[in-house]
C-alpha cells in the first residue's frame, strides 16, 4: 500500500488567473467538450477532493455524469462514483448540500481539530468525520485516504485546497485548463493564493501536454515525484 495516493490537481481559469467571478453563481469557465474531458479524468481516481468554501459556493455534486464511465468502473469492480471528500476548518457544513445527498459513494470530512464536534454534529449521520490535525495535516490526511484503498485523488478546489496541496509539495500532477477572457475583479478567487510553493522560477514544473480544446487551452505539468 503506498504511503499516499497520486495527487492530481485539477481547475479551469481565465487568463488572467481567476476561477471564478465575485457574482453569485458560478462563472463557466470550460465547455462542452472539456467538460466531458474533466468526467473522463474524474472516472479515473477512487476519490474526489474540494475544499469546505468550494462546497457551499458551488454545491458541486462530484459525481461521474457518463453512465457508460460508470458501467465500466462496476465491470472494473469499483463504485461507480469516486469517494467524496471536503476539508473544513470550522466544521460548519450543511447535510442538504449535493455533496451529501446525490450519489451513493462514501462521504469523507477531514476537519481541523477544534471543528470536529461542530461537524460530526451537522453532517455526523452522513459522512465519516475524521480529525486531521490542527492545522489540518496533509500528510495525515493522505495517508489515511491510502488507508482506504485510494490510490488517486483528484483535488477539484477551490483556491485554498490548491494552494495548501501545492505549498506543501505532495501534488503530483496539475491540470490546468485556460480560457481565453479575463475575469478584471479583485474580489475574485484565484487558482491560488500567496505562498511559498516549490516550483519556482529555479524549480520548474515539467510540461508533459498542451492540448487545444476548442478555444481553451489544456497545460497539463508533471511536478516531482509526478509519472505520465
Amino acid at each position: 500500500m503506498p504511503e499516499r495516493p497520486y495527487v492530481l490537481l485539477s481547475a479551469a481559469m481565465s487568463v488572467d488567473g481567476h476561477i471564478d467571478d465575485s457574482g453569485p453563481e458560478p462563472l463557466l469557465l470550460s465547455d462542452a467538450a472539456d467538460l466531458d474531458r474533466v468526467d473522463a479524468v474524474r472516472a479515473g481516481v477512487d476519490a474526489i477532493l474540494v475544499g469546505a468554501t468550494t462546497l457551499r459556493r458551488d454545491n458541486p455534486r462530484l459525481l461521474v455524469r457518463s453512465a457508460q464511465r460508470r458501467a465500466a468502473r462496476v465491470t472494473a469492480g469499483r463504485e461507480p462514483h469516486p469517494i467524496k471528500v471536503t476539508v473544513t476548518g470550522s466544521g460548519d457544513l450543511d447535510p442538504t448540500a449535493r455533496f451529501f445527498t446525490t450519489g451513493d459513494a462514501p462521504k469523507i470530512v477531514y476537519v481541523a481539530g477544534p471543528g470536529v464536534g461542530t461537524a460530526r454534529k451537522a453532517v455526523g449521520a452522513v459522512a465519516d468525520v475524521v480529525d486531521a490535525g490542527h492545522p489540518v495535516d496533509l500528510h495525515r490526511l493522505l495517508a489515511d485516504l491510502a488507508a482506504r484503498g485510494v490510490q488517486r485523488l483528484m483535488v477539484e478546489g477551490g483556491t485554498a485546497m490548491h494552494t495548501l496541496f501545492l505549498t506543501a509539495g505532495v501534488a503530483d500532477e496539475l491540470q490546468l485548463v485556460v480560457a481565453p477572457f479575463f475575469v478584471g475583479d479583485a474580489q475574485a478567487p484565484r487558482f491560488v493564493g500567496p505562498g511559498r510553493f516549490p516550483h519556482d522560477a529555479a524549480h520548474r514544473m515539467r510540461l508533459a501536454e498542451a492540448r487545444p480544446i476548442g478555444d481553451l487551452v489544456l497545460l497539463r505539468y508533471l511536478l516531482d515525484g509526478g509519472r505520465d
